[in-house]
């Protein structure tokens, strides 16, 4: 790394200010309501949490650093909370990483990502953030990108070493954040989200060769609707084909896109484009803009390459939408189960559960084929807390109008629905029976053109409070809340006006991965 230091300001004394987090965290993990606290998903003991960052693997241990406010269950400035893990099964809750403690960032520290300098020294790239007029947004946002480095093995003391790039406020509306850091050959590169002067969405590209000089290369992507105003949280990485080929893979989260039909449905929706880029040049999309996941609550993914060349992804499922009843219980937030992005020869991405979850699994219930007369409910699990269903439904042989499971689905009546439609052949999360919260619902498409004309495939992940699908070997996700009542949560297949055939159910509960409770791992 380069000996020039970068600007640093402190302004509040660093170790004070994470002792004060923690002590906040502790306070409100104690009085934690856990009526929907996640058994299988990373969340915060306490308090706020939204975006994934900081993704690695280093030294032997897997780590997810996350955007938290520890000092209520609402939005507020920004810390990094941390929890790792040596197999990506059972995760260990680390000290608070970083608080708001320089001048630059003393109203947060925002999002950004991880990388291995040619020293082997794991630094981190992020956003400080200021309110312009110096505490609300009234005036807009002053952002900046960060550089911090781990100092110990366990990734558990980051040391600030300050601003590394600047805001040209004269170019930028506000929003200039979400650093993605990557090497290619010998050159570094950056990318961010913009909005620009006139309110454009845009990702910016530097380049540098020693992580702390950047130069500005271009505005790698300008998005094409002008109603959206800011792309945030962008990703930038290549996969390869079975045939040995590669496809470049933009992502970004959209804010400002209005829905249209059955997309965009979220307040702010997140997807990627499919092209071929190569260093020095503009991107160029070959694919038309696709959502990462249709359900209700997802949002800022972020990804990084494994050791074993993966690459995997985390989402933070995002509870924009009021009511939210979960805050009432001292926690807010959580992310999504951990995928593997691939791709294949036409060019068509899909996102599956790492491998390492099947090693959550407890059993292995199999119910073989079953079929149900039109209008029957079948129980398969009378008390679902943590449980993964493998379900292939037969469209060729079934006349259902849909099928599929009522999930946690309680003594009073309520429910959420996952279900075939097979009038718009799409999976639906319909949650206009679920006992709290927003309502509604999302629909994923099931393409027809493809061989699983004839069958579907789910696999359905139900947490104390989500539910997680994963569609045809992960052509399509959808990931949404779901807080049901208290008493049992029962999963109740059923058929609608018509009779369906299930070729196929495999049923697992699944273990804790250890952040439930507080106790040291």
């Amino acid at each position: 790394m380069s000996n020039h230091i970068p600007c640093y300001q402190p302004i509040r004394d660093d170790e004070m200010a994470l002792s004060k987090a923690e002590k906040s965290i502790k306070a409100l993990s104690a009085e934690r309501n856990d009526r929907w606290y996640p058994l299988f998903h990373i969340a915060s003991n306490g308090g706020w949490i939204n975006d994934p960052n900081g993704l690695c693997f280093y030294k032997g241990r897997w780590h997810v650093y996350y955007q938290l406010h520890p000092f209520s269950a609402t939005w507020g400035p920004m810390h990094w909370g941390h929890v790792s893990s040596a197999d990506m099964i059972t995760w260990r809750r680390e000290p608070i990483a970083m608080a708001p403690t320089l001048e630059q960032e003393k109203d947060g520290v925002f999002s950004g990502s991880a990388a291995i300098d040619d020293d082997g020294t794991l630094t981190f790239f992020y956003t400080g953030h200021r309110w312009a007029n110096g505490h609300d947004g009234s005036d807009g946002e002053w952002q900046v990108q960060m550089l911090a480095e781990a100092t110990d093995d366990n990734a558990i003391h980051l040391k600030k070493l300050g601003m590394i790039i600047d805001c040209p406020r004269e170019a930028v509306d506000s929003h200039f954040r979400d650093p993605k850091v990557w090497k290619q050959g010998d050159t570094w590169y950056l990318i961010h989200g913009v909005s620009s002067a006139n309110k454009r969405g845009q990702i910016w590209l530097y380049t540098s060769n020693d992580l702390v000089h950047w130069n500005f290369d271009r505005v790698l992507f300008e998005h094409d609707d002008p109603q959206v105003f800011m792309l945030e949280c962008p990703d930038f990485y290549p996969l390869q084909d079975n045939a040995g080929h590669t496809w470049w893979v933009l992502c970004f989260s959209a804010m400002g896109s209005k829905a249209k039909g059955f997309m965009n449905r979220n307040v702010n929706n997140a997807g990627y484009l499919v092209g071929s880029w190569e260093p020095g040049s503009a991107f160029h999309p070959l694919r038309e803009f696709k959502l990462w996941d249709w359900g209700h609550n997802f949002y800022a993914p972020q990804s990084f390459r494994a050791p074993d060349g993966r690459q995997i992804m985390y989402g933070w499922m995002s509870p924009f939408i009021p009511p939210i009843p979960m805050q009432d219980d001292g926690w807010c937030g959580q992310l999504t189960l951990p995928r593997e992005i691939t791709v294949d020869e036409q060019g068509d991405v899909r996102s599956n559960p790492v491998n390492e979850i099947t090693q959550l699994r407890i059993d292995d219930i199999t119910c073989g084929s079953l079929s149900l007369n039109a209008n029957e409910h079948r129980v398969l699990i009378e008390d679902a807390q943590a449980v993964e269903i493998e379900m292939d439904i037969d469209i060729a042989h079934s006349s259902a109008e849909r099928v599929g499971l009522k999930i946690h689905s309680t003594d009073d009546g309520a429910y959420t629905y996952v279900a075939y439609d097979a009038q718009i052949q799409r999976v639906v999360i319909d949650r206009q029976a679920t006992a709290y919260g927003d309502r509604g619902y999302r629909a994923a498409p099931v393409p027809v053109e493809t061989e699983h004309l004839n069958s579907l495939k789910l696999r359905i992940f139900v947490d104390r409070g989500s539910v997680e699908v994963f569609i045809n070997e992960g052509t399509e996700a959808m990931s949404s809340y779901s807080f049901p009542s208290a008493g049992r949560r029962s999963a109740i297949l059923m058929s609608e006006s018509g009779e369906a055939l299930i070729s196929s159910v495999h049923i697992h509960h699944l273990k804790s991965i250890g952040l439930d409770t507080d106790q040291p791992a």
